[in-house]
Formats: C-alpha cells, sequence, structure tokens
C-alpha cells in the first residue's frame, strides 16, 4: 500500500512540465504577458544589480531605476504623441513626390485621397495605439504589483517556505514545488541568455545612433525629435531581426521632415551600422542561442498572432527554453540493425 502512494521523479518531472506550461499559457490567455515581462525583465535588472550589492541595497537602487524609467517613459509618450503624427504628415508627401519622380505610381492622385489612403492604412495602427492607452491605464496597478512581485522573488525564490516543517519529509508538495522552481529557473536563463544578449546589441546600436544624431548637429544639420528617435531604436532594438526594420523606418521618416538629404544619408548609416551588427549578432546571440533565423522568424509571427507585442517578446525565450530543457532529457541511442 505504501507503495502505491510513492510518486516517481519522472512524474514529477511531467508534472511540473505541465503545470509550468499551464501558467505561461494562462499568463496569455487572461491578458498578462505585459505584467509577466516586467517581473522577467525587473528581475533581470535586478540580478545584474545584485551580482554588485547587498540584496537590500540591490533593492533601494532597482526602486530609484524604477522611478527614472518611469519618468523617461512618460517623457517619450509625450514626445511621440506629438512628434509621430507630425513626422508622418510631412514625410509622407515627400515619399509620393520621390514615388513619382522615379515613375511609381502613387495610390491616390490629390491631396484628399491621400488623406483617405493614410487614413484608412493607420486604422489598424490607431487601433493598436488605442488599445495600448486602455492596457496602459487599466494594468498600470498589474505593472506595480508586478515589480513588487520582482522584488520578493529576489529575497526569496522559493514557492515552500515551510519546506522542512512537514511530518514527511519527502512530500509530494515540496517535492513538486521544488521541481517548479527548476522549471521557472529554466526559463529565466532562457530569458537572461536571450533578452540578455538583445538588451546589449540594443544598447550598442543606440550608442551608435546617438553618436550619428549628435555628430549632424556640429554639422548644422539637426535632427529632428533627437530623444524620440534614441527612445525608438533602443525599444525597438529589443524586437530581434523586426525592431530595427521598424526603427529604421521611423528614423528615415523623421530625416525626410527636414530633408530628403538629410533621410538618404541617415539610410546609409543605418544600412552600414547594421552591417557592423551582423558580426555583433554572432559574436553575442549566435554564440549563446544558436537558433536559425528562419525559426526565430516563424516564432515571432505566432507570438505576434497569439499575445501581440508581449508574445513576440517571449517567442524567441519559449523557444530557447523548449530547446533548454529538450536537451537535458536522456534519449536511449537508436539500436543499430544488423545487415
Amino acid at each position: 500500500m505504501h507503495n502505491e502512494n510513492v510518486i516517481s521523479q519522472r512524474s514529477l518531472n511531467r508534472a511540473s512540465f505541465l503545470a509550468f506550461f499551464a501558467i505561461l499559457t494562462g499568463f496569455f490567455i487572461f491578458g498578462l504577458g505585459t505584467p509577466f515581462i516586467t517581473i522577467l525583465f525587473g528581475y533581470l535588472i535586478l540580478h545584474y544589480i545584485g551580482t554588485r550589492l547587498p540584496k537590500k541595497a540591490a533593492v533601494f537602487t532597482f526602486s530609484i531605476l524604477v522611478l527614472i524609467l518611469f519618468y523617461l517613459f512618460v517623457h517619450f509618450a509625450q514626445e511621440s504623441v506629438r512628434a509621430l503624427p507630425l513626422t508622418a504628415s510631412k514625410a509622407i508627401p515627400t515619399i509620393v513626390s520621390l514615388a513619382k519622380s522615379y515613375g511609381i505610381e502613387a495610390p491616390f492622385e490629390d491631396p484628399e485621397g491621400m488623406k483617405s489612403f493614410v487614413r484608412e492604412g493607420l486604422e489598424s495602427q490607431l487601433h493598436s495605439l488605442a488599445r495600448f492607452a486602455q492596457v496602459f491605464t487599466k494594468e498600470f496597478v498589474y505593472v506595480i504589483i508586478a515589480l513588487v512581485a520582482t522584488t520578493g522573488i529576489f529575497m526569496t525564490r522559493r514557492l515552500d517556505l515551510a519546506r522542512e516543517t512537514y511530518a514527511i519529509r519527502h512530500n509530494f508538495y515540496s517535492a513538486f514545488t521544488e521541481k517548479l522552481e527548476v522549471r521557472f529557473a529554466n526559463f529565466f536563463k532562457s530569458f537572461h541568455m536571450v533578452m540578455g544578449a538583445q538588451v546589449v546589441i540594443s544598447l550598442v546600436n543606440t550608442f551608435f545612433t546617438g553618436l550619428f544624431i549628435l555628430s549632424l548637429s556640429f554639422f548644422d544639420v539637426p535632427m529632428p525629435y533627437p530623444f524620440v528617435i534614441i527612445m525608438i531604436t533602443f525599444l525597438c532594438g529589443l524586437l530581434p531581426i523586426v525592431g530595427n526594420l521598424i526603427s529604421n523606418t521611423v528614423i528615415f521618416c523623421i530625416g525626410l521632415t527636414q530633408s530628403v538629404q538629410l533621410g538618404v544619408i541617415s539610410l546609409c548609416y543605418l544600412i552600414i551600422l547594421h552591417k557592423f551588427e551582423y558580426f555583433l549578432n554572432s559574436k553575442i546571440i549566435g554564440g549563446r542561442i544558436k537558433n536559425p533565423m528562419w525559426l526565430t522568424l516563424l516564432s515571432l509571427l505566432i507570438g505576434e498572432r497569439l499575445a501581440g507585442i508581449p508574445g513576440m517578446i517571449l517567442a524567441p525565450v519559449i523557444l530557447n527554453y523548449c530547446k533548454l530543457e529538450g536537451s537535458q532529457v536522456t534519449v536511449q541511442p537508436p539500436i543499430e540493425r544488423l545487415s
């Protein structure tokens, strides 16, 4: 009878896998992708700070850093609301004129037609922005809770705080939570590998983009909205592959608002910069992750369809997590047949 109540390690592993993926799926089904990503990024920052400071000092430093980031984000949102529509209204006519000069027919014939075309084309984007504003106002409290939870996880990562007090030492609950801790630890390890490398690349890209904007000012060719450009470059840089396309398009359009020459110079510089980043990617990401580009792109598409931007951010992480867990499972080698 006693043997019937004993659960094997294989069963515990299987149960912890199922529970972890159920929890992960629940985050997206119930629209909690934003606070989940907040916890992951917050813990990543605390992980780096905690390697140099005691835990309490690390939490205090993290709190100050969060306040600074909130201020920068609010300032960025205010600047973007003013800058991006103005940029679109100036850049689109310039792009249309360039297209016509090269014999490319525009999908409209007059300014009113252009307004109608732009309005129809931006409907989905405006809907996304409206959803973002709604999410930001509704989930602000959840983001705060996520940041508090992040500090709690950093202070103690154990799920079962009473593990040593049970009458049965090797009980199911303690063993199950221990295995679940391993699943979450492996997921954060995967997040650290993927997003840690992506943050480094984004910082390098942002630094050289800021250097380019600063160098333009020395030649009396100031680039408008430098703060918006720098923030967009960093935030879009957190999205692998497609992030650079988004930030490059925004910078090119902002350059066009000043002159065609500035837009072309900006585009040429960005092309050269991203050619250099190919070597950086191979060193930082290629050496860590080693996934084919087509597989990463496919995971980004699936992640976007399932959960929007949070899904795109976590798609390469989940892909790498599956590989990490799968590589730790021993498989019996195939039996060679005698010819």
